[in-house]
């Protein structure tokens, strides 16, 4: 390898460590920097001692110490720092840098008045109820796409191909001639079913090519996607259970003296505060993205050896629920949605991770847990192939099935990633690599079960 490509490989491990200092908690941007020159320094001296620059790299990275110990060094000496960070629109060190957070704010605010009364003129002037629900989304995210592109100054063309794309699954799921299920009530029938609940899915990782900056082929950018997801699902899960409560303490308080707040309830508050909190808590992510990082380990500690407990209950439901030709219908559905939330956590707890660290005895229970869910996957997937082939092929059916073939080869696949780092012949990076490497792969199934289950299975 020549001194140049050496040199880019250098670089690029230093971007790598630089990032992921850049989010640990009350570590300002002068600190990474200060950080940075050390480290150079280090890699300089050791190179001169005649180490290559990777070997440099790592042995440098290695005396400065773990991230997390330093990074709990930096809270204790600049406690004043972190709660700062915690204020609603912390103090900027210039008058410029504090006008730009109250835009940003006002900027998010005006983002979820608009969406909020996108909304509400969608539930005034658009009948049915159906109708209705299969367009929140269409009226709802675009807003926050709208943000991102405003905050990471994507370009017109960008913005532009995103909302040509956004635009072809909105068509489909309303000019569709999809067929209602007969009888005294009617009911969306199953494509129909299918194309309102997946497109949305789509519709998200189109966001998360506005949140990336238009730059929806970095590894980096489609990870800190993946951390934000997470850390979103933290803070709206906190603003709605407040939400709760305080509506709740609301109601009751006005009850005891005659005042019913149902209509403006249902006529104003809904309509304008689930996409308002949904704003808000992406704001919150993007702002605080370095304190609620400190919970993410935590969690992902907590859920994953309960999860592991999960899956194995389900496995045994499955195995002892009969013929897998007689496993309930709605048993893989939940088995589906398992799986789902299994591999949210696992991107999750990766996007969290310690690139640096050693496998320890969490990558192990990591390993199990995806182990599991392989097991669980399996057997879901020999009951659906059984029950096809005994009652043939329907849209439900076909749609489980290539859910769990996507799921399947993503964690096969990680699972042997996961056996390579835990023994030492793979680094973390090459995990990292496959979760974002995938994600598109989601997006492209969500796209077919939109626009190619309804047409295929005769709109019904």
């Amino acid at each position: 390898m020549s001194d140049a490509a050496r040199g880019d490989v250098l670089e690029d491990q230093i971007d790598q460590w630089r990032g992921f200092v850049s989010r640990r908690r009350a570590i300002s941007p002068a600190d990474v920097e200060e950080m940075e020159d050390h480290l150079r320094e280090r890699i300089a001296d050791l190179g001169a001692n005649g180490l290559d620059a990777e070997e440099a790299f790592l042995v440098a990275v290695k005396r400065m110490g773990n991230l997390d110990e330093v990074s709990r060094e930096f809270a204790r000496e600049h406690s004043h720092r972190l709660w700062k960070q915690l204020v609603l629109v912390p103090e900027a060190e210039d008058g410029a840098g504090g006008l730009s957070r109250w835009r940003e704010l006002g900027v998010v605010l005006a983002c979820a008045l608009g969406a909020g009364l996108a909304v509400k003129l969608l539930f005034t002037s658009v009948d049915g109820e159906i109708a209705q629900i299969r367009n929140v989304a269409f009226v709802v995210l675009p807003f926050l796409a709208g943000w991102f592109a405003w905050k990471r100054r994507v370009t017109w063309r960008t913005c532009a191909a995103v909302a040509a794309v956004a635009a072809v699954p909105a068509l489909a799921v309303n000019l569709y001639p999809f067929e209602a299920t007969p009888g005294p009530f009617p009911s969306p029938g199953m494509t129909a079913v299918l194309a309102f609940t997946h497109a949305p899915v789509l519709l998200w990782l189109l966001v998360g090519v506005l949140h990336t900056g238009g730059h929806w082929r970095s590894h980096e950018r489609r990870m800190d996607f993946v951390r934000f997801m997470g850390e979103l699902v933290i803070y709206l899960a906190l603003i709605m259970l407040g939400s709760v409560v305080l509506v709740g303490l609301t109601f009751a308080v006005l009850a005891l003296v005659d005042v019913d707040l149902e209509p403006f309830f249902e006529d104003w508050l809904l309509p304008f505060g689930l996409p308002g909190a949904l704003l808000v808590a992406a704001w919150l992510v993007e702002a605080k993205k370095s304190v609620v990082e400190n919970i993410a380990p935590v969690l992902t500690r907590v859920f994953t050896p309960l999860a592991l407990l999960m899956l194995a209950a389900d496995l045994v439901a499955l195995l002892v629920d009969g013929p897998l030709t007689t496993v309930d219908r709605d048993l893989l559905i939940l088995m589906d949605a398992i799986l789902v939330l299994v591999l949210f956590l696992l991107l999750y707890s990766i996007s969290a991770r310690d690139p640096m660290a050693r496998a320890g005895v969490f990558d192990w229970l990591q390993l199990a847990l995806v182990g599991a869910a392989l097991a669980v996957d399996a057997v879901a997937l020999t009951a659906m192939l059984t029950r096809i082939a005994e009652f043939g092929f329907t849209a439900n059916k076909t749609a489980a099935l290539g859910l769990n073939l996507v799921l399947l080869v993503h964690l096969v696949w990680s699972a042997w990633l996961m056996v390579g780092f835990v023994r030492g012949t793979r680094p973390f990076a090459a995990i990292e690599r496959w979760q974002t490497a995938y994600l598109p792969v989601y997006a492209v199934w969500a796209g077919l079960v939109v626009l190619v289950f309804p047409p295929l299975f005769g709109f019904a």
